[in-house]
């Protein structure tokens, strides 16, 4: 039975402390440095890890790395996709209301140029566009 059990502990110490050590940051190791402390774990598997848990390994929360990582939010949560798609929504909101004032302006304007051309009359003068050049036209472009 203790044949199996001191194998079984050894190992166990051993990939306790090399997961331990890879998760620390680096620049928290303490005596040398980190890849100096995995070969001596690699190389001397329980005393490493013993000499990693009582000299190298830092005290305190700071122990595992740093949580610098932010875990993904779903869209609704992130509060800068929300932010664009407000402005985003926005724009597309501004552009349709430009369009609409745009072809507004353009038909009446076509109007302006159909009731300008009504009121000359039958027989008062020439189509746009044709005769003398020099005689200006009510059009302007």
């Amino acid at each position: 039975m203790l044949r199996v059990v001191v194998p079984i502990v050894v190992l166990v110490v051993f990939v306790y402390g090399l997961i331990d050590l890879i998760r620390t940051d680096a620049r928290l190791t303490k005596g040398i440095s980190k890849p100096a402390w995995i070969v001596v774990q690699i190389l001397l598997p329980v005393i490493g890890a013993i000499l990693w848990f009582l000299i190298g390994r830092p005290r305190g929360e700071a122990a595992t790395a740093p949580s610098s990582y932010r875990p993904p939010t779903a869209p609704d949560d992130d509060p800068d996709f929300l932010r664009n798609l407000e402005l985003r929504r926005r724009n597309q909101a501004e552009a349709d209301r430009l369009k609409k004032l745009k072809d507004e302006l353009d038909a009446k304007e076509r109007e302006l140029g159909n009731d300008a051309g009504d009121h000359r009359g039958p027989g008062s003068g020439e189509a746009h566009g044709s005769g003398d050049p020099s005689q200006g036209t009510d059009e302007v472009k």
